[in-house]
């Protein structure tokens, strides 16, 4: 029987401590009130996987002002102290089932599908993503182009994470997570064919990564240093999975240098295959290449639904916490399982359905 034991010992991640190194990836649920509240069914959502057995929960994506940031219908929200009080009984529930929890906020950017604020999104350039909206968000037709977001407006985008992350902290979250992956507005800054900025933010991969890096700092300093902060990052995008950085693997040691010199605490990589290459050229994977160039905790995401892949990574040193996403869907008490050498049931597909509107998920909770 193959040694599952290095994904039980515990970590230390800022000042969170895990009970051990498996969390839950964050994913999509548009499942929030209109006003973007937390509802009981996202806390019972969230308390089946801490019951499961996951060390660290990281939330779907919460957007975190009231101007450009919301990227669906129904999403959460935390740019409210009503929105915030909202998450704490969420909050609440995965303590109590002895997990951790972590905030990602996210700006959508020009990747908007559904905003009740505003009718337009913006971008760091006037250029819309690839690709069409997804119609199981509730979006339709191809992405509008983005107004071109100017300096002001970043000065928003800034304060709004902070803000947010106050919020998260009031709210009882023992972290949280800057969303840069996925084709959000963060990553739509490090992504060359979207950002044709002239200014300090874009160019070369230093000055595409600096928006990140400033979020990073900002909401570094303002929560202090009880409360964990990290950030996500990927290559490829919800309208564009294939994509990967021009400049390879020196592009990925100048942004994850630049992000692991803000202060954080974790960065948390996401590609379709966590162990596999990032690049043409050499053999490591995103995540191995986070670990070597930032010098900070890495979280490490894609297809680990195996649990000798999962392994193999913290036994390599690319990861120190491995996050799964449609496996954890697939199987909630995936760590429980694993630990106790127990069958995955067969798998249901319709539980990938994005909408937890959770009305398809069974809500009696184990003892």
């Amino acid at each position: 029987m193959p040694d599952f034991t290095p994904l039980w010992s515990t970590v230390q991640i800022g000042s969170t401590t895990l009970a051990n190194r498996v969390a839950l990836a964050p994913m999509t649920r548009v499942s929030a009130s209109e006003d973007g509240h937390a509802t009981e069914r996202m806390a019972s959502y969230y308390e089946r996987f801490a019951r499961g057995g996951f060390g660290l929960l990281i939330t779907e994506g919460i957007y975190p002002d009231t101007s450009y940031s919301q990227g669906y219908l129904f999403q959460p929200g935390i740019a409210t102290k009503e929105q915030a009080q909202s998450w704490a009984k969420v909050v609440e529930r995965v303590h109590a089932a002895d997990a951790r929890i972590f905030a990602q906020l996210m700006h959508a950017g020009a990747q908007a599908q559904g905003n009740r604020f505003v009718e337009s999104s913006v971008g760091p350039s006037a250029i819309a993503p690839k690709g069409e909206q997804l119609a199981f968000y509730r979006g339709e037709g191809p992405f509008p182009v983005p107004l071109e977001i100017t300096a002001a407006q970043m000065d928003e985008v800034r304060q709004g994470f902070v803000t947010a992350a106050l919020h998260a902290k009031d709210a009882g979250f023992d972290g949280v997570e800057i969303h840069g992956a996925n084709g959000y507005l963060l990553d739509q800054f490090l992504t060359d064919y979207l950002n044709k900025r002239t200014d300090n933010y874009g160019g070369s991969p230093e000055n595409r990564v600096r928006f990140a890096a400033e979020i990073c700092q900002a909401v570094r300093e303002a929560v202090g240093p009880e409360m964990t902060v990290g950030i996500r990052i990927s290559q490829g995008k919800v309208s564009d999975n294939d994509h990967r950085w021009s400049g390879g693997a020196e592009e990925a040691k100048v942004i994850f240098a630049a992000l692991g010199a803000t202060g954080i605490d974790f960065i948390h990589t996401t590609e379709y295959k966590a162990a596999a290459p990032a690049f043409e050229d050499g053999p490591e994977s995103l995540a191995t290449l986070a670990k070597r160039h930032s010098g900070v905790t890495v979280i490490a995401n894609g297809n680990l639904d195996d649990p000798e892949t999962a392994v193999s990574l913290l036994q390599d040193g690319a990861a120190d916490v491995v996050a799964l996403g449609k496996a954890a869907l697939a199987t909630r008490d995936w760590p429980h399982r694993v630990r106790n050498n127990q069958a995955f049931d067969e798998l249901d597909g319709s539980v990938f359905a994005p909408v937890a509107d959770v009305k398809d998920w069974e809500l009696e909770l184990p003892a």
